[in-house]
């Protein structure tokens, strides 16, 4: 798998074998599309208002840290939000079920578990989304809008916003479909969204609003107390890993930062071993919190983790609200 998305963000002779292979893909997603727009595929209308983040690639864009992001305005604002996820590659993620901040990653996934310990609203998982949603409203009927991190392409589940986020700087790669190319349906499906946000990049208003990821300081993996800045790593040998859709992204945020550190990229989702987390050389070794809570059982004293936080250009939240206020 890891080859051919290495093949997704350039051209090479492979797309001439795979480029068949898209146009199947591109028919039948939209067949699929329209068999749920025309009623003959059923799709479920939930009790609240829903929020969907996704994207229209394969891999990392910042969906998570948008959710988050999302979930703390309408809390401000006097919502009372959930948060549905997949979860995936969990071991138990086909029922519908809550996430709790000692789970493990393992058992309910590593985005999942991160939005639970950020503990802004409750956070629920399972493979069927309006199942989930429901089931998450009889435990807490409190709750009056549904957040959905991913599941655009889900649409057995109505949604009353649609957000779009693309990566600013990888975009959406050669432009070609799946298995060609990164992308699970069609450029124009943009023009359908509500809001498009781009994370990162030239900060070019034209195609979306503007979206980007900010944090300077790292908790000790083991004792979250314990606080650092970039500067006091210097003079030592730091190393950074990590297992995000994007792993580049993060290096390039440590490199902002004033650090250089030996990187180690390794896939979206990866389950780490010990040997993997703690190189020998290694006085340092920073990563994101999506792996961070993977890596509580090999972490030692030396790992520190970077919580980055998403900063949005107000016309999102505005456009949420403008919407939500007309009503269903």
């Amino acid at each position: 798998m890891e080859r051919l998305q290495q093949h997704w963000y350039r051209l090479s002779p492979l797309h001439l074998l795979l480029h068949p292979l898209s146009l199947v893909f591109r028919l039948l997603a939209a067949l699929r599309r329209a068999l749920f727009r025309t009623g003959l595929l059923s799709s479920v209308k939930l009790p609240v208002p829903v929020i969907v983040v996704g994207n229209i690639t394969v891999g990392g864009t910042g969906k998570t840290p948008l959710t988050l992001w999302l979930a703390q305005q309408l809390i401000e604002t006097g919502w009372h939000p959930a948060i549905i996820s997949r979860g995936y590659h969990s071991d138990g993620d086909a029922a519908a079920h809550e996430v709790h901040q000692k789970d493990d990653a393992d058992a309910v996934g590593d985005e999942p578990l991160l939005m639970a310990r950020r503990a802004l609203c409750p956070v629920w998982i399972g493979r069927d989304r309006p199942a989930v949603a429901l089931a998450l409203l009889q435990v807490h009927p409190e709750c009056d809008i549904i957040v959905s991190d991913d599941g655009l392409q889900h649409y057995r589940m109505q949604r009353d916003v649609e957000i779009a986020v693309v990566d600013g700087v990888r975009r959406f790669g050669n432009g070609l479909l799946l298995p060609a190319g990164p992308l699970r349906e069609p450029l124009s499906r943009l023009r359908e969204v509500d809001a498009v946000v781009i994370n990162g990049g030239p900060p070019d208003t034209a195609e979306g609003i503007l979206m980007s990821l900010h944090g300077s300081q790292f908790h000790n993996l083991l004792d979250p107390s314990q606080v650092r800045s970039a500067a006091d790593f210097d003079g030592l040998k730091v190393h950074a890993i990590a297992g995000i859709g994007h792993p580049q992204r993060f290096f390039r945020h440590l490199q902002q930062l004033g650090l250089q550190p030996v990187t180690h990229a390794f896939p979206d989702h990866h389950r780490y071993t010990g040997d993997e987390i703690n190189p020998k050389d290694a006085d340092a070794v920073l990563m994101t919190e999506k792996d961070a809570v993977k890596c509580a059982t090999f972490a030692t004293a030396k790992h520190w983790v970077l919580q980055v936080d998403a900063q949005v250009a107000p016309p999102l939240f505005n456009l949420i609200t403008e919407k939500l206020s007309h009503g269903r």
